[in-house]
This record gives C-alpha cells, sequence and structure tokens, in this order.
C-alpha cells in the first residue's frame, strides 16, 4: 500500500501546500481547526480539486494537474467517513449500507457482502433501524459498513469521534482500531485530538496553516517533535525561547535558568520545551528554585503553576503536573528536569 500526496491549492485567504507519503497502518494528521486536515481529506477523495500537484494510490494516479488526470470520487476506490456520518436519515441501517454497492449488479453477491459486513460490525440487530433510533456509536459502525463493504483501497477518516460524547469516544477508540487492524485496510485519520492519534495511528504528520511540519512514527514525533509548532500539537504546555550556550546547553533567558540537554545543541535552536509531568523535585541535574504561583484542579490531576525564582515578569507561569496520590503538602523549593526530557525546537523552515 502507498500514497503519495503532492498538492498545492489556492483558497483566497488561505493557501494549502501539503507534500504527505503514506507506506501502510493507519496515519494521523494532526492539527488545529482550520488548519487543512479535511481539506487535505477531500482532496484525496476527489471532492475538491487541487490547483496543481499530483495525487497516486498504489501506483494508480488519481490526479496529476499537469497531464489534465482527475478521476471521480466514485471511481478513486477510497472510503470517506464524513465527521457528521452523513448516512440517509429516511434509510434503514441495511439501506444505508447497500448504497455502498450500487455498482454491484449480482444480487447473490449483494447479499453475501451486506450480511458479512453487517456482522463484523455487530448491526444484524439494527438493520430495520433508522438513523435516529441509533446511539451514536451505532451511527459510526453503520457508516463504516457502508464504506467498508465496497473494499476500498484506501480509508479516509475525518474526525471520527467528533460527534460523540468522551465516554463513549474512549471505548469506541479501541473498538475501531481493533477493527480497522483486523479488516487490513489502510487509513488516513485526521484529528484534532493529540490523545485520539497517539491511540489509534501507528505514524503522524503535522499540518499548520496548510502546511505538513514533520512527519513520521507517532510514538517518536511525540518524543521529539523538534519544532515549537510540533509541540504544541504534541501537548506540550512550557515552551520559551533559549540560546546556545554550549554543545548540550541551553540558556533560557525567560526563566533566568540555564539547562543541560540530552540531545547536542545545534546553532539554530529557537526554543524549548518541557512537558508538564516531566519537572522532578528529586532531580539531581537541571535543578533551579521556584516559586509556586496558582493550582488547577482535575479529576485524577492536579497542574500547578510556579514561577522560576529570576522569571522575567510578565511571562506565562510553568505548569508541573501531577497525579493526585502525588501532590505534595507544600510547593518544593525547587524542582529539576531530566536533561533527556529536554526538546529542542527548531524554526519549522529547517524541518
Amino acid at each position: 500500500m502507498s500514497l503519495s500526496v503532492h498538492i498545492k491549492k489556492d483558497f483566497g485567504g488561505f493557501r494549502l501546500s501539503v507534500d504527505l507519503e503514506h507506506e501502510s497502518g493507519i496515519t494521523g494528521l494532526l492539527g488545529a481547526s482550520g488548519c487543512g486536515k479535511s481539506l487535505t481529506l477531500k482532496s484525496v477523495a476527489g471532492i475538491v480539486t487541487p490547483d496543481e500537484g499530483r495525487i497516486v494510490l498504489n501506483g494508480r494516479v488519481l490526479f496529476d494537474s499537469e497531464q489534465h488526470i482527475n478521476l471521480k470520487p466514485q471511481v478513486r476506490n477510497v472510503g470517506y467517513l464524513f465527521q457528521n456520518y452523513a448516512l440517509f436519515p429516511n434509510m434503514t441501517v441495511e439501506k444505508n449500507i447497500l448504497c455502498g454497492l450500487n455498482r454491484e449488479k449480482d444480487k447473490d453477491v449483494r447479499k453475501e457482502k451486506l450480511e458479512n459486513v453487517m456482522k463484523m460490525m455487530e448491526l444484524t440487530k439494527l438493520r430495520r433501524s433508522f438513523p435516529h433510533q441509533l446511539s451514536g456509536g451505532q451511527q459510526q459502525r453503520a457508516a463504516l459498513a457502508r464504506i467498508l463493504v465496497s473494499g476500498p483501497e484506501l480509508l479516509l477518516l475525518d474526525e471520527p469521534f467528533s460527534a460523540l460524547d468522551a465516554y463513549l469516544r474512549d471505548s469506541l477508540q479501541i473498538q475501531v482500531k481493533e477493527l480497522l487492524e483486523n479488516y487490513g485496510r489502510d487509513v488516513l485519520l485526521v484529528s484534532h485530538s493529540r490523545d485520539e492519534v497517539y491511540h489509534l495511528c501507528s505514524k503522524v504528520a503535522l499540518i499548520d496553516n496548510g502546511k505538513i511540519f514533520g512527519a513520521g512514527r507517532t510514538k517518536e514525533i511525540f518524543a521529539n517533535p523538534k519544532t515549537r509548532i510540533g509541540a504544541v500539537l504534541t501537548g506540550c504546555k512550557n515552551i520559551a525561547a533559549v540560546r546556545k550556550t554550549g554543545e548540550y546547553e541551553v540558556e533560557v533567558p525567560e526563566w533566568g535558568i540555564r539547562l543541560k540537554t540530552g540531545r547536542p545543541v545545534e546553532d539554530h535552536v529557537c526554543a524549548i520545551g518541557i512537558r508538564a509531568h516531566y519537572f522532578n523535585p528529586r532531580a539531581r541535574e537541571n535543578v533551579f528554585p521556584v516559586v509556586y504561583a496558582d493550582r488547577m484542579e482535575e479529576p485524577f490531576e492536579t497542574t500547578i503553576l510556579f514561577r522560576c525564582a529570576g522569571q522575567k515578569e510578565g511571562s506565562p507561569s510553568v505548569w508541573w503536573r501531577i497525579p493526585k496520590d502525588r501532590v505534595p503538602d507544600k510547593m518544593p523549593e525547587q524542582l529539576g528536569i531530566a536533561p533527556q526530557n529536554v526538546l529542542l525546537l527548531y524554526p519549522e523552515d529547517n524541518n
């Protein structure tokens, strides 16, 4: 399986310029709302036509501006799951799924495929139900069944859990991941949720303002996002400008401290990121005095906001997130950070 997307499109106030290579498995497009994630999916599906570029799926050209190739959506053999699932409200589950087989003329084949996919998606008992009679999870499974029944080469999932409440979303992520892995179809999944992407996707591409800034294996990207945009998108709460002061050392002027790093510091370093969970009152390196500022209570964690003793006035407080059963009785006089947990960030244009 391979998908190659190299496209550009000018929407007036927004310009999409995407370069993406997908080899196999589930790849996530992670970015904030309005960054171009869904437009990328719609370009692959044929719903949006790029101004220029090329899209190739398994060696088959779906779009090529120079060769004037632009296959219609219905012949691209990709399945697109919309955010709201787009089930036909006046059709039963069975009839909705059969819409995915409208090109199959053999009645026996249609029936076999229908029964197989309904069994796989646990929809057999709901075949006569209408969309308004289904729960959010059942609607999602029905929409997926309509896509999967036609045997697409590639699945395009556009914010597949955004219409669900938090409890249902968490439980269905596990089910959907298992389903997709067992079914053996490659997936391009769009989401603004880093947790969703981390749980579901073996690979991730970070997208912002119509461009992709970094792509690779999900765990590696989260461990070392490399850019400020990457750090923000992967959930880093503490980001500050730095300057290089040694091969393994940076100065953080905003915080009034210097930090040792686990990786060599390149000359064009521009910032560091420190995830809120990584501060440690028992650290032996990168230790600095701190002052309590505030706290935010969450159901199972507490975020303590603090300031470095020499921190500049007007700069944002630093986040330290701790499980509730480990919150100290009083604020430690100092905190530290392991050198390997200091994320070195570089300008986006250099990545």
